[in-house]
């Protein structure tokens, strides 16, 4: 059975029923409690669980990854919202030489179970702190998981698999998909594995590949192309560290193209990681150079108008799968 839901409201489901499931996990951050989080997907989690399992803290992010880690230690399954992903910096030191470094420390006599919660990305209007997606800062550090989920099936799916991960997993969920992506989501433990990647469209011609909200403009480029006669196969990374580089290969056989999309800025993202492995072990299946999309090395800026000429979108896709498709 399922049901139709936001991405917001599988959020809230996967919080509430692993909260259900398993009393040592909580919930912290800051307005998470009463007020139910600044986008409101902590709504009625306070009423249900109380004061000790659903925490609100100092604005200080730091704090509040210090505090998940020590709760780790305790026995505890922490997940720390960061209201929005921008602020994650506060806390970097905190994730990247502390709770990414821990597991190795004690020799892997100990474990860090907890989630970092990261509302990211921009079309939203919000400038500079309020936009930003620094996914790339945390694919770069061993002892870390990281995952982005673009639809309300795997919302909720991944959020279940990295609150039950022993190692410290970094949750970006866009805000652009909150209210905008729907779909059915199963009621009961269904779990999206981390590490692999889903095939959202076959394809015979190109490979794209992308995650989060750029999924949507890269699947209807994919249609674009599709009526002008050139078959694109799109896989959907959901999650970015460890990446399915398994799903990719498997796809390049066929099509021996690849175009990868992402909406943080270009340089040293998700997209040069990939292409470096590909060009590194899979650049005899090539018949093209691989391709890039992504938003230009700059700021967000506040104006609607300009953040959109800045924003990946369907048309500058469609534009980079056609140079592909006729190279």
């Amino acid at each position: 059975m399922s049901k139709e839901l936001s991405y917001l409201e599988a959020i809230r489901e996967a919080l509430a029923e692993e909260m259900r499931r398993d009393p040592k996990v909580f919930v912290l951050g800051e307005d998470v409690g009463p007020y139910g989080g600044a986008f409101g997907v902590t709504q009625g989690l306070h009423e249900e669980f109380g004061d000790l399992r659903v925490v609100d803290t100092p604005i200080s992010e730091s704090a509040i990854v210090g505090i998940s880690i020590g709760a780790s230690q305790r026995g505890y399954r922490p997940v720390a919202e960061m209201q929005f992903a921008d602020f994650i910096s506060c806390g970097f030191d905190q994730i990247v030489n502390q709770a990414a470094t821990l597991r190795f420390r004690y020799g892997g006599r100990a474990t860090v179970p907890i989630v970092v919660r990261a509302p990211s990305g921009g079309n939203v209007g919000g400038g500079l702190y309020h936009s930003q997606n620094p996914e790339a800062w945390f694919i770069h550090r061993p002892g870390l998981k990281v995952v982005a989920p673009s639809t309300a099936f795997d919302a909720k799916g991944l959020l279940k698999a990295a609150i039950r991960d022993d190692n410290p997993v970094v949750y970006f969920e866009h805000k652009y998909l909150y209210r905008r992506a729907k779909g059915p989501v199963p009621e009961g433990d269904e779990v999206v594995p981390i590490g692999v990647a889903a095939t959202r469209r076959e394809g015979s011609d190109v490979t794209l590949v992308a995650y989060g909200a750029m999924m949507t403009p890269s699947l209807e480029a994919a249609d674009r192309l599709a009526k002008e006669g050139v078959e694109v196969e799109v896989i959907d990374l959901r999650t970015l560290l460890p990446f399915d580089k398994d799903a990719i290969f498997r796809s390049l056989d066929k099509t021996n193209r690849l175009l990868i999309v992402q909406e943080d800025v270009k340089t040293l993202g998700i997209c040069a990681e990939i292409s470096a492995v590909v060009m590194e072990e899979k650049v005899d299946t090539l018949d093209a150079p691989v391709m890039r999309v992504a938003y230009p090395d700059t700021h967000p800026p506040f104006s609607h108008i300009l953040e959109g000429a800045n924003l990946p979108n369907a048309d500058t896709i469609a534009a980079a799968l056609r140079k592909l498709a006729a190279y």
